[in-house]
């Protein structure tokens, strides 16, 4: 059962305004990942189903981070079905995120009031998802789709829907000023910020380093 409320997750996301995603198969590293990102300012994070028994690591992840880090809100990414929604929801996920908008997974996390963030890459499958309760959107691929461009044309004629980017998103600050400037509620970032050379080595003070950066860099940009 998720900790957190739905209303709580959306909020969170929009303070924050950035949503860190990562994917290990081994517990240590992700556990050691999870509090890196806790350290340096984060409070929300996305684990991928990506590999193969994801979910093998994300159950403990979860039961450590509630002990270890309890203010830190735990989601899962790249759910496509419902079957894996139900899955990831039994071991405490707090919302769900997919490469894509399914109904099914819409009806179940709107059943368990669990936030849904799908992937969208056009108006239509925005708006579809918006009618199912999506109170944001992930564009993906974010730089695929038409970038920052993109996220303006929407929010002209649609100035209510809320868009987080994923694919394409940097820590550098002029790559977020121009995401943010374009109208994104909050960005998703994955090995831009969870870098693989510094996870291999061990480096995990690095990624709370930079996501200390990234975070003030996007309260200045905001504040600005």
């Amino acid at each position: 059962m998720a900790r957190f409320d739905r209303l709580t997750v959306y909020n969170t996301m929009l303070e924050t305004r950035l949503v860190p995603l990562f994917y290990h198969p081994d517990l240590d590293v992700a556990q050691q990942v999870a509090g890196a990102l806790m350290r340096g300012g984060g409070r929300v994070l996305e684990f991928t189903n990506r590999g193969d028994f994801a979910f093998e690591v994300f159950g403990p992840l979860v039961k450590y981070c509630a002990a270890e880090h309890p203010d830190l809100i735990i989601g899962v990414g790249s759910v496509e079905d419902a079957p894996t929604a139900g899955l990831y929801l039994a071991l405490g996920a707090n919302f769900v995120v997919g490469p894509n908008f399914n109904e099914e997974v819409a009806r179940l996390c709107n059943r368990r009031k669990v936030a849904y963030l799908p992937g969208c890459g056009t108006v239509t499958e925005i708006a579809r998802a918006e009618e199912f309760g999506a109170e944001i959107v992930k564009i993906f691929p974010g730089e695929s789709v038409g970038g920052p461009d993109f996220v303006k044309a929407v929010r002209g004629p649609r100035p209510w829907t809320r868009i987080m980017p994923t694919g394409g998103v940097t820590p550098d600050e002029d790559n977020l000023r121009a995401w943010f400037r374009a109208g994104a509620a909050c960005v998703g970032m994955g090995s831009n910020l969870v870098r693989k050379d510094w996870v291999d080595a061990g480096d995990f003070g690095a990624i709370e380093d930079l996501m200390r950066t990234t975070l003030h860099r996007i309260a200045s940009i905001w504040s600005g």
